[in-house]
């Protein structure tokens, strides 16, 4: 049972799938225009939610002194954007209580973890994981088969190899068209799929399958979409992640309006979000009370 709610959500009986409106540039730029009004609102919020990826940004820059993980840098840091949906959770709540008109602090990004929804949004959680995984470990042998298995002698020989050299070309040709693909397949199954999980409990399959419908239906703004998205991750990056703290909040709020644009999921239920339970739970129910 619970893995049918899972797949399905709470729908009992014949329901109307969600509705796919179809995307312009403007509905793309008013987007964007409402996750930075969120996020000048919410300031403090969206900083405490996200100083841990530019922390992380420095840590793996940090780790690259060693030499042998320079090729690792960019598939990482290229990877973090499969994943960036997921991460954004936080953001699309308090987006989500900002736009119904709630008063908003910091610990409600956190009462996600009590949506009905948060099986399904756990398992598109994992997929999104594998993916990164699966990126991250075809990056490394697309290095292997032009480079070898040999660590580069320091940073400037590796970067005179990758720019001056027709294996250095090949590597970036090639990795960027394989990671285009993978990029493609993320945003497919997540570019509305988080968001409609929180405002309405329809199961990851119908999530999947809408965002699936949503991309189809609109394939050059979400294309515009997504190379937006990467620039403005690329643009936060330079220099050492510190414009993430700005770029990601901004892109988090921004997906949920996004949204609200795309997907008209009135006919679906509503995911209520579950009362903090009163009685002691043991450690031994974890995870399974998340499913619950």
């Amino acid at each position: 049972m619970a893995y049918s709610h899972i797949l399905v959500g709470a729908q009992i009986g014949p329901v109307a799938d969600p509705i796919v409106r179809n995307v312009t540039l403007a509905d793309i730029k008013d987007a964007l225009r409402l996750g930075y009004q969120d996020f000048t609102a919410m300031p403090s919020h969206a900083v405490f939610l996200c100083i841990v990826y530019p922390v992380i940004g420095i840590l793996l820059a940090g780790l690259t002194l060693g030499y042998a993980l320079v090729p690792w840098l960019f598939p990482l840091a290229a990877g973090f954007a499969l994943i960036g949906p997921f991460a954004a959770l936080g953001l699309y709540e308090l987006s989500r209580r900002r736009e119904a008109g709630l008063e908003v602090t910091a610990t409600d990004a956190f009462k996600v973890l009590r949506s009905p929804s948060i099986g399904a949004i756990l398992a598109l959680g994992v997929l999104l994981t594998v993916l990164f995984l699966v990126w991250v470990a075809t990056a490394h042998a697309i290095y292997v088969a032009y480079f070898g298995y040999a660590a580069p002698a320091s940073i400037g020989a590796f970067a005179r190899e990758l720019f001056t050299t027709s294996a250095g070309w090949k590597l970036i040709i090639v990795g960027n068209v394989v990671g285009f693909l993978f990029a493609l397949v993320a945003l497919a199954i997540s570019v509305v799929s988080f968001p409609l999980l929180l405002d309405r409990d329809v199961g990851a399959a119908v999530a999947m399958l809408t965002s699936l419908r949503t991309v189809i239906a609109n394939p050059m703004t979400m294309t515009l979409w997504g190379l937006i998205v990467a620039g403005l991750l690329l643009a936060g990056s330079i220099p050492m992640f510190l414009g993430l703290p700005v770029v990601l909040p901004v892109l988090g709020h921004a997906t949920w309006h996004l949204y609200r644009k795309a997907v008209v999921a009135d006919g679906s239920p509503r995911a209520d979000f579950k009362p903090p339970s009163t009685h002691h739970r043991s450690a031994a129910d974890f995870p399974v009370s998340l499913f619950s």
